[in-house]
């Protein structure tokens, strides 16, 4: 017999924090993102279980307060929401942060569609995807920004 046991939401993205800080700390990943929340109070409910995390792991988080959007994900997934950025080496976060910062010069200079592809493809290589599955997720999205 098959016992289900159902998991709650916040132990579900806990458990997912977890991988994700496992994963950065051997080098899989350079930075992971958690699961987005609806709120700052929701996101920052997980906090002092991230740090514990992060304390187990040898990694450093970021309070993501504007999410990072573009074509890799879906504008639905992220707009309005916070999550943490998982990382391990500070010029990672540095370059996430400088990606940032690029786009919004792009927005505001007017030229954002001609280097829209190459900030999202530069944010997949940031959490250590594939060509290939930067690719899918690319041609996956038709709620873009």
């Amino acid at each position: 017999m098959v016992i289900y046991m159902k998991v709650d939401k916040f132990s579900y993205h806990l458990g997912a924090a977890d991988c994700f800080c496992e994963m950065v700390r051997a080098g899989v990943k350079h930075i992971a993102l958690s699961h987005p929340c609806d709120s700052k109070e929701e996101r920052d409910s997980f906090l002092p279980e991230f740090d514990k995390l992060c304390k187990k792991y040898s990694v450093l988080y970021y309070i993501e307060n504007d999410a990072f959007l573009t074509d890799l994900f879906p504008l639905s997934l992220n707009q309005g929401k916070y999550n943490v950025i998982f990382y391990q080496d500070e010029a990672v976060l540095k370059e996430y942060l400088g990606l940032k910062a690029e786009k919004e010069k792009a927005i505001a200079a007017g030229n954002y569609d001609d280097c829209r592809e190459d900030i999202a493809r530069r944010y997949g290589k940031l959490l250590s995807y594939t060509d290939k599955g930067i690719q899918r997720l690319l041609d996956a999205n038709s709620d873009k920004r």
